[in-house]
């Protein structure tokens, strides 16, 4: 369940970058998640919430949101971007779990439907990012 290692990760970085930019409370994270990264979302919502450090009051009453982000290959060949509802066949879960662990595999799975060609860039779906922190309080601009 590596979920519970990823929420404990994303919380720490939120609370460092909190503090980093003078927040007192910390009312949202938003973090998107990558198509590629195969998280079971429900669960790492769940871990985001276990991992909160108890006595902290910087996060108290936090809400975590996440967001999810589709991924979208750029082929190398003819330029063409798509995503994997443009393929006809989508890898299986086998498959998707070795792009999760080495996403560079997906060129051994996936093939541009325009062209055929398995040379492409992925420019979104991957990684788990901190995207936001909502909070009042310091020198946040905005802050009531």
């Amino acid at each position: 369940m590596h979920e519970f290692a990823l929420a404990d990760a994303v919380v720490k970085a939120a609370v460092r970058a909190a503090r980093e930019a003078g927040i007192d409370r910390v009312e949202a994270v938003v973090v998107r998640v990558g198509e590629l990264q195969q998280i079971a979302t429900d669960l790492f919502e769940f871990s985001l919430t276990q991992v909160l450090p108890p006595s902290d009051p910087l996060l108290e009453g936090a809400r975590f949101v996440v967001e999810r982000e589709a991924v979208v290959f750029r082929c190398r060949v003819c330029g063409r971007e798509f995503g994997t509802g443009d393929l006809g066949e989508a890898p299986g879960a086998d498959e998707a779990e070795a792009v999760h662990f080495i996403p560079e595999l997906a060129h051994a799975f996936v093939r541009c439907p325009g062209c055929g060609s398995p040379d492409f860039d992925i420019l979104a779906g991957r990684g788990v990012t901190l995207e936001r922190i909502e909070g009042r309080g310091g020198d946040l601009p905005g802050s009531p």
